[in-house]
């Protein structure tokens, strides 16, 4: 609700535990809630909008005014939602062909025509070698500047500088294939080739009932 244009996919799991009319009447609350939700969210920032305006001293309150008419020009685009069962490997793949076939739509990301530089491919398909290969561990965790040197032991990124690979590190994060935290002081040097890593390290350790079970530790 705070990046601007951003466009939603509602994905509902668990299909294989309902019954046929049961995931549709779901489905149908689902979206109306949604809906609710947003109508209810541009009545409040309407609202506090006009409180500011309608203050004795509204030149008091420019920064908060702004603030509020910033979220309101968030728009988001929600899109049907889309009902799978985790356990069919069919339904995986038909969540996947949904998600690629809205990604390609020009009319809800503009941007999607344009056309990345051949070493962007060709730094993807080297990480991805290098993230597979024995010499780097399960948790897939390395150093910038020692990727960016095994990147540079390769005859056609052999010129690759430091400032190019992390333009295309952002990237490859934005896409998903890796984690980089760069806005963080302590992980800005660090660049997590195998995401799957840090999900399964987060699920072990944020979850629910977690204070509950800690204290329940004499």
């Amino acid at each position: 609700m705070r990046v601007p244009n951003s466009v939603v996919l509602p994905v509902g799991t668990h299909v294989d535990c309902c019954q046929e009319q049961e995931v549709a009447e779901k489905t149908h609350d689902i979206m109306a809630r949604i809906t609710a939700m947003l109508a209810e969210r541009k009545s409040n920032l309407a609202h506090f909008i006009d409180n500011l305006e309608s203050s004795e001293e509204p030149k008091f309150y420019v920064d908060q005014w702004e603030r509020l008419k910033a979220m309101e020009s968030c728009m988001l685009t929600i899109l049907n939602l889309v009902a799978v069962n985790c356990t069919d490997h069919h339904d995986i793949k038909k969540l996947e062909a949904t998600v690629l076939k809205h990604v390609k739509n020009e009319e809800l990301f503009p941007e999607v025509v344009r056309v990345l530089p051949p070493v962007y491919r060709q730094v993807e398909a080297a990480i991805v070698d290098i993230a597979q290969s024995e010499e780097v561990a399960d948790h897939g965790m390395m150093d910038l500047q020692y990727l960016l040197s095994k990147l540079s032991q390769r005859k056609h990124l052999a010129s690759l500088g430091r400032e190019l690979l992390q333009d295309i590190l952002r990237y490859l994060h934005r896409i998903g294939l890796i984690v980089w935290y760069e806005e963080i002081k302590h992980l800005e040097n660090t660049v997590f080739l195998q995401p799957t890593f840090l999900i399964t390290m987060f699920k072990l350790l944020v979850r629910h009932h977690l204070v509950q079970q800690l204290e329940s530790i004499s």
